[in-house]
């Protein structure tokens, strides 16, 4: 294809995504009461057992709106993805080989399930973060939490620990791209449990010990789980090359 080809071919792309993104956003507009009414209960529970003031906030005439749009935009992003994904896999698979269109779906199949359980960890977790943190408000003051801050500190948590989870398939990716060997992986236990660990730290409060700890130990398992698939891949490219009459020590080429 020459280059005006490629131009028309995205542009036809992008617009099939914007639809779907869309129409997505749509769809997710008319559900975000059920979805407030959601992240809100971690603020019910706090006013419930205890005797302070405490209630999601707008602040501005067009607040309530501008949530809405908000929630919209990111819900719709997940709502369209199967569509925008496979317009950015159309786009760029006519350049693939055989093997490489194998590899990238094995990849996605296992990153987008362990994507959206790091959010539904998320989900779980920032509960207690909210009812943890009320906590510590002083006697006589109240817990006004603003719409627009309150719903991006639920995102943006859900959004990192998604990433989180994703992060040992980068790990295998690595291994087949020959950059990284499983023995390699496995050898940075060490630092992979202090990253982990730290992560979970700062991404839960820090006298919520039971969450950072839940946290840190499931990391650490996807972490291990990796750097066993790249072992067991290491082994079966070794026995590969011996079968093929091969150094099995020698790089590929």
């Amino acid at each position: 294809m020459s280059l005006g080809a490629h131009l028309l071919e995205f542009r036809k792309r992008l617009m099939l995504s914007a639809a779907g993104l869309l129409v997505g956003m749509i769809v997710a507009f008319i559900v975000t009461d059920p979805i407030i009414a959601f992240i809100s209960e971690p603020i019910n529970r706090v006013a419930e057992e205890s005797d302070q003031l405490v209630a999601l906030t707008f602040n501005s005439v067009t607040a309530p709106f501008d949530l809405r749009m908000r929630m919209a935009f990111s819900l719709g992003l997940f709502l369209s993805a199967p569509i925008w994904m496979w317009q950015i896999w159309a786009f760029i698979m006519p350049g693939l080989t055989r093997k490489e269109i194998k590899y990238t779906l094995g990849f996605l199949g296992a990153a987008l399930p362990l994507f959206f359980a790091g959010c539904y960890v998320g989900t779980l977790i920032v509960p207690h973060i909210i009812e943890l943190m009320a906590t510590f408000t002083p006697e006589g003051a109240q817990n006004l939490y603003t719409a627009k801050e309150y719903y991006d500190f639920v995102f943006k948590m859900m959004l990192v620990i998604g990433v989180a989870f994703v992060l040992p398939v980068f790990l295998v990716a690595l291994n087949f791209a020959g950059i990284l060997s499983g023995k390699a992986i496995l050898k940075g236990w060490r630092v992979a449990v202090l990253i982990a660990t730290t992560f979970a730290a700062l991404a839960t409060p820090a006298a919520d010990v039971v969450s950072m700890l839940m946290l840190a130990g499931m990391l650490v398992v996807l972490y291990f789980a990796a750097a066993g698939l790249t072992l067991l891949l290491d082994k079966r490219r070794r026995k590969n090359k011996i079968a093929a009459g091969l150094d099995p020590d020698l790089p590929a080429a």
